[in-house]
């Protein structure tokens, strides 16, 4: 089969031919019909060789959707031909956050050396690929996969964030949202389909404000020295009851901050190395900030039905295998409208 590989340190990923897997006991095997491309991948493909935590080759893609195509020994509750979607943050399966459903916080997978898909483990953007396991397999019904698989992160991800603010997110609140592109624009959709809150956007350019517009944003600020002091002039000098940080850098996180109002959440999601400091009179009273990482197992399905009813739609660019390298670089440029999607097999 043909898969994108992550091959040598700081070089761009590669088409190539590897054998086609074949499931293990308690193994599904995928024909892989969609899968995601996603900025963590570029910020994995950044890291030096010293310390890089992940063997090489690697297969990139951790939002994968596909077919069942093969069935290891003992496999139960998923069908041959079956249209499903990957849960990516694979864990043990036996511990106390596990049992509850949030394998993205699995107390042993370190322990263990279990890895999600594209990300230690062989990833999705394959012709091809091994599932652990039938519980990390969501039923999509019909749900179309391509537009479908960046759910799994992407709309996971920004949904699982947002939903421990949902209490503040009362009528006459602001929640803000920084960073528009792949996360950001279907967080805008989130807040607007399960909050009353104005939904405030803060990114680098108009024409990444101009799809935050088109999906729900009230507001639209954009993103430099002075987004804060423009956030507490949209909320009369209180602040926002909610900012979610999808880009995380050093002056992203600052301006999180300063747009927090008392009692607010402070939300840092993106991975761009930023920290917030956190101390008696550094931030307004009783701030929480959180740095959450991609969901549970029911929140995905819970995203799936807001995708079934309408409330949420990811705009996707698609991308043939071939093309692959060029989604990456083309992500990496900030070119993308919303979010890449690879067709392996179309």
């Amino acid at each position: 089969m043909r898969a994108l590989q992550y091959r040598e340190i700081g070089a761009a990923p590669e088409v190539v031919v590897v054998p086609t897997p074949e499931p293990g006991p308690g193994e599904v095997l995928l024909e892989v019909t969609a899968a995601g491309v996603c900025h963590s991948d570029i910020v994995v493909m950044s890291w030096p060789a010293e310390g890089f935590p992940y063997a090489l080759p690697l297969t990139l893609g951790h939002e994968g959707a596909g077919t069942v195509a093969a069935l290891g020994d003992g496999v139960k509750g998923v069908a041959l031909g079956e249209s499903v979607a990957v849960y990516g943050p694979w864990g043990c399966g036996r511990c106390v956050k596990c049992a509850a459903g949030e394998e993205n916080y699995c107390l042993r997978a370190v322990e263990l050396q279990i890895s999600p898909p594209g990300l230690g483990a062989p990833g999705a953007i394959a012709e091809f690929m091994i599932v652990d396991d039938a519980r990390h397999l969501v039923p999509l019904g019909d749900l179309d996969p391509v537009r479908s698989v960046p759910l799994t992160d992407a709309g996971l991800t920004p949904y699982h964030a947002i939903k421990r603010s949902l209490p503040k997110l009362t009528p006459g609140s602001t929640a803000v949202v920084i960073g528009t592109g792949g996360l950001g624009h279907v967080a805008v959709q989130l807040l607007r389909a399960l909050t009353a809150a104005r939904v405030v956007a803060l990114d680098v350019s108009e024409e990444k404000l101009r799809l935050a517009r088109l999906v729900g944003a009230h507001e639209t600020v954009l993103s430099d020295a002075e987004a804060a002091g423009k956030v507490k002039e949209l909320t009369g000098g209180i602040g926002a009851q909610a900012v979610f940080d999808f880009v995380g850098a050093d002056s992203t996180v600052a301006t999180a901050g300063a747009c927090a109002a008392v009692e607010a959440d402070v939300v840092i999601v993106g991975i761009g190395g930023g920290a917030l400091p956190v101390g008696f009179g550094v931030l307004p009273f009783e701030v929480s900030v959180k740095a959450p990482y991609w969901g549970s197992r029911d929140e995905l399905i819970e995203v799936f039905d807001l995708a079934r009813s309408g409330s949420v739609a990811v705009h996707v660019e698609t991308f043939s295998l071939d093309e692959g390298p060029e989604a990456y670089e083309r992500l990496h440029a900030g070119t993308i409208d919303g979010r890449a999607v690879i067709l392996p097999n179309g």
